[in-house]
């Protein structure tokens, strides 16, 4: 094997074996936190289960706090990393589409399989403490002004409601794609999660759009 080809296949193993490593940690932090709770699971309890040493969880995914945050980013981005929200397929497809029914429709499907993903680490959340409730607040924020981005993007199609403010587009948005408001329809009132979705798209147009 050339030298060079050698090169290039160790640093393509050694990556895959540390994202495996990375994913490992990850599905084991999820199942753990979601059947013992935050505070109750160790991180040596992870690292065992996870067949890594405890200190290469802390080397790969950082202390517990920063670790739920990475949980948290796979779940939204739903690649098993952070990608910001510009560059997530369904953003793109949405910002391409003129039509302001089809941008909103689209983003209630991708609201739906993210929180399908999400919503265990939401009961996490609710249980866990201070330090979880930070985290959660900071992605709800950052949540609330991408929804000012796509109020903006909304208006300007032309197609909202008359009267309408942007902000208060934006504010009507963030609240009903919360995964605290899937959890109260899917969870707890046990709709299906195609029906959340269709519902959701059908009331954004008609509470938004002219």
């Amino acid at each position: 094997m050339d030298r060079q080809v050698k090169r290039q296949y160790d640093i393509s193993r050694r990556r895959a074996a540390a994202q495996g490593t990375r994913q490992a940690i990850l599905d084991a932090a999820t199942r753990l936190f979601v059947e013992r709770g935050y505070a109750a699971t160790t991180m040596a309890q992870l690292a065992r289960s996870a067949g890594v040493a405890v200190d290469t969880v802390y080397t790969v995914a950082g202390r517990k706090p920063a670790l739920f945050l990475q949980l948290v980013e796979s779940a939204i981005s739903g690649t098993g990393d952070a990608v910001p929200a510009a560059e997530r397929g369904y953003v793109r497809e949405m910002r391409a589409e003129p039509d302001a029914a089809r941008k909103l429709r689209r983003y209630a499907r991708a609201v739906r399989e993210m929180h399908v993903r999400l919503a265990p680490l939401l009961r996490v959340a609710r249980s866990g403490p201070p330090e979880v409730a930070e985290v959660w607040q900071a992605i709800a924020q950052r949540r609330a002004d991408n929804m000012r981005l796509l109020a903006d993007e909304l208006a300007a199609t032309g197609q909202l409601r008359q009267g309408l403010d942007p902000q208060e587009v934006a504010d009507i948005i963030w609240a009903t794609n919360s995964p605290e408001f899937y959890c109260l329809l899917v969870e707890d009132r046990g709709w299906p999660p195609e029906r959340f979705e269709e519902w959701l798209a059908d009331g954004w147009c008609r509470l938004l759009l002219a």
